[in-house]
């Protein structure tokens, strides 16, 4: 639940934000949008590759 309240505060954040910049609710919810997406799949492909390192791991 702490992972969903924190993203639904980040489309918030990015949709004001694209608000401010563009003028535009809209373009700035599709820009919260594209945001949540590029940095869902960036974590997903981070958290695999860190899951095949043994660097730094006890035992």
């Amino acid at each position: 639940m702490k992972a969903v309240v924190w993203n639904l505060m980040g489309l918030v954040m990015m949709t004001l934000v694209g608000l401010i910049a563009t003028g535009s609710a809209a373009v700035g919810g599709g820009l919260a949008l594209v945001n949540t997406a590029i940095g869902l799949t960036l974590y997903v492909i981070y958290e695999r590759v860190w899951a095949g390192i043994s660097w730094g791991r006890n035992g």
